[in-house]
C-alpha cells in the first residue's frame, strides 16, 4: 500500500466540504452556538464539542453515501453516530476531570473543583467593553484546548482511526486500535503532518482567529473521515 499524504488528505476534505456546503455550514452554526455553553459548564461544553467532533465524522458519511445506491437520511447517520460519540465525549470529560481536580487539589484550591459542573460566566463584567474578537476568543478558548486534549488522549490511549473503525466496522475498541495503530505505522509521517497542523490551527483559533473554532472542529471531523476513507476503503 502506498503511504498516504496529509496534502491529499488536506485537498480532497476541502473538496469534500464543498460537496455539501449548506449541510456543513448548519454544522458550524450550531457549533458555534453550542461552544458558548461552556462559560456556563465547563463540563458541558466539553461533553458537547466532542460529541459533535464524533458526529460529525457520520456527518461526513452521509454526504459520502448521499449519491450511492444506498443512500440514508441525515436524522439516521446523526442517530447512528450519537452512542459512540456520547460514550467518547464522557469519557474525555472524565480524564479532564481527574487532571483538574488532581491540579486544583495540589495547588491547594479544591473548591473550584464544583466550577467544573457549573459556574456561570456569561456576566456583564466578561461580556462587555470587549471586542468581537476578544469576546470570539474568550468563548471559544476553551474548546480549542478541548480539541487538543481529545486528539492527545485518542491517539495516545487509541489510534486515530479507532473512532471510524468501531462507527463504520463495528470492531471493539482493541481491534479498532490494533487496526487503527497498524495503519498509523504505515501512514506515520502523514498522521504526524495532520496531527501538527490540527494542533497549530487549535493554538491559532485560540489567540488570533477564534471566530474560525467551529469551522476548525467541522474541518477535523472530516478528516478524520477522509484519512479513514482513504487507507481502509480506497
Amino acid at each position: 500500500m502506498k503511504p498516504e499524504k496529509f496534502s491529499d488528505w488536506l485537498r480532497q476534505s476541502l473538496l469534500f466540504i464543498n460537496r455539501e456546503p449548506l449541510a456543513w455550514l448548519g454544522y458550524t452554526l450550531f457549533m458555534g452556538v453550542v461552544l458558548v455553553l461552556g462559560r456556563i459548564s465547563s463540563a458541558l461544553g466539553i461533553f458537547l464539542s466532542v460529541s459533535c467532533l464524533f458526529v460529525g465524522v457520520g456527518i461526513a458519511k452521509y454526504i459520502d453515501i448521499k449519491s450511492s445506491e444506498k443512500p440514508v437520511s441525515l436524522s439516521f447517520a446523526i442517530s447512528k453516530s450519537l452512542p459512540l460519540a456520547i460514550l467518547a465525549a464522557s469519557t474525555i470529560v472524565l480524564c479532564w476531570f481527574v487532571f483538574m481536580a488532581l491540579a486544583n487539589i495540589f495547588s491547594g484550591e479544591p473548591e473550584k473543583i464544583g466550577q467544573f459542573f457549573f459556574y456561570w460566566q456569561l456576566t456583564p463584567e466578561n461580556l462587555n467593553h470587549k471586542s468581537s474578537r476578544e469576546l470570539a476568543s474568550w468563548l471559544y478558548g476553551y474548546a480549542n484546548v478541548a480539541l487538543i486534549f481529545t486528539l492527545l488522549m485518542m491517539t495516545t490511549f487509541a489510534s486515530w482511526f479507532s473512532h471510524s473503525l468501531m462507527l463504520f466496522k463495528n470492531h471493539t475498541w482493541s481491534t479498532a486500535k490494533e487496526r487503527g495503530n497498524q495503519a498509523v505505522a504505515k501512514h506515520q509521517n502523514a498522521l504526524y503532518k495532520l496531527l501538527g497542523f490540527l494542533f497549530l490551527e487549535a493554538v491559532l483559533c485560540a489567540s488570533v482567529t477564534p471566530l474560525l473554532t467551529p469551522v476548525l472542529y467541522m474541518l477535523t471531523s472530516t478528516l478524520l473521515y477522509i484519512s479513514y476513507r482513504n487507507v481502509f476503503e480506497g
